[in-house]
């Protein structure tokens, strides 16, 4: 999907390189490169799919070069899947829209341990 609000910005304000090749036969007044190259739309390109990954490392989650990304701090203290899925829960809470929902749903993961660990005894 084609994110229209930021191309019509990056259209609206072209990166102009400093060393612009200008026509000055034709018209005094027209640039060959007022438009993005081809290496700058794949590098706005893939900062817009950055923020739009949903599978691997995704940001409401920390993203891929946060250390405490819930993944890796849930594999690092060895929770197990109650104490994880609330950790994800409490660390992504209000990042997807819905802080009360997440921090229900990591209460209601944390409340199911509690049950196990009472019922092991």
């Amino acid at each position: 999907m084609i994110d229209k609000e930021n191309l019509r910005k990056y259209k609206d304000q072209p990166i102009i390189n400093p060393n612009t090749q200008w026509d000055k036969k034709t018209n005094p007044n027209t640039q060959w490169d007022k438009y993005p190259t081809q290496e700058d739309i794949i590098k706005f390109n893939r900062s817009q799919n950055a923020k739009k990954e949903m599978v691997n490392h995704p940001n409401h989650y920390g993203g891929r070069n946060n250390p405490y990304e819930a993944i890796k701090v849930i594999e690092a203290w060895d929770l197990g899947f109650n104490l994880g899925n609330a950790v994800k829960y409490i660390s992504r809470a209000d990042k997807k829209g819905n802080k009360l929902q997440d921090l229900e749903k990591a209460s209601w993961y944390i409340n199911r341990e509690i049950k196990k660990l009472k019922n092991e005894r």
